[in-house]
């Protein structure tokens, strides 16, 4: 088992990492009904797209002997209506430390081909920016 989801009413999820114990709280968005109080299910798919792709280049920027440290990433999710889905996910990466180009473009490429990259639905468009 990786997680447990419990309702707890008005639109609020609670959801444990099994493992760890570790929670967090999702709400539905304002715009939908909820509070938006918290992140909602599809903010947690949009974030989790750029925390798989700074995880995997950490792996990698390790592997390479480079560190990746402080290195941020800002999310923007686009909602479409009808049917309601996100549309598209914009990850910008901020960069604290300059690196060779070869660095870059392998770091790049191994983040664009992350396994929530691979998972999300093609229609969805990913934008994403690396700021060196």
């Amino acid at each position: 088992m990786t997680s447990k989801v419990t309702y707890l009413g008005d639109l609020r999820t609670e959801n444990v990492h099994v493992k760890s114990g570790i929670s967090y709280l999702t709400d539905a968005p304002v715009d939908n009904q909820g509070k938006g109080e918290a992140f909602s299910p599809t903010d947690t798919v949009a974030t989790g797209l750029a925390n798989c792709m700074l995880t995997i280049m950490g792996i990698k920027a390790g592997q390479m002997d480079l560190s990746i440290k402080g290195t941020e990433a800002v999310v923007t999710k686009t909602m479409s209506a009808d049917p309601r889905r996100i549309s598209k996910i914009k990850v910008e990466f901020n960069f604290p430390d300059a690196l060779d180009v070869k660095s870059q473009k392998i770091l790049e490429h191994t983040a664009n081909t992350c396994p929530v990259h691979y998972s999300l639905h093609p229609d969805i468009e990913k934008e994403v920016i690396f700021n060196w």
